[in-house]
C-alpha cells in the first residue's frame, strides 16, 4: 500500500501531509527537509496510536498479529 505526500510551497519553504494519516503533517525550509520531517511525523503518529490502543486495551484479552494491505 502506498500513501500520498502533499507538500505545499508556501513563503518559509514547505507545509507538508500525508492524506490518508490525519495528525502526519510537517513543515521544512525546502523540499527535502519536509519529505525528511514527514517521514519522522508518520513514524511519531503510527507510535503514538500504538501506545494509545495498548492503553485503552490493558487488562483485556486481547490477539495480536501483523497486518498488511497488499495492492489490489
Amino acid at each position: 500500500m502506498s500513501f500520498t505526500a502533499v507538500f505545499v510551497k508556501v513563503p518559509e519553504g514547505y507545509v507538508a501531509f500525508v492524506e490518508e494519516i490525519p495528525g502526519a503533517n510537517t513543515q521544512g525550509a525546502t523540499l527535502e527537509e519536509a519529505r525528511e520531517n514527514l517521514k519522522e511525523a508518520v513514524a511519531l503518529v503510527l507510535e503514538a496510536n500504538r501506545e494509545l490502543a495498548e492503553r485503552t486495551l490493558a487488562g483485556q484479552s486481547v490477539t495480536k498479529e501483523p497486518f498488511a494491505l497488499s495492492q489490489p
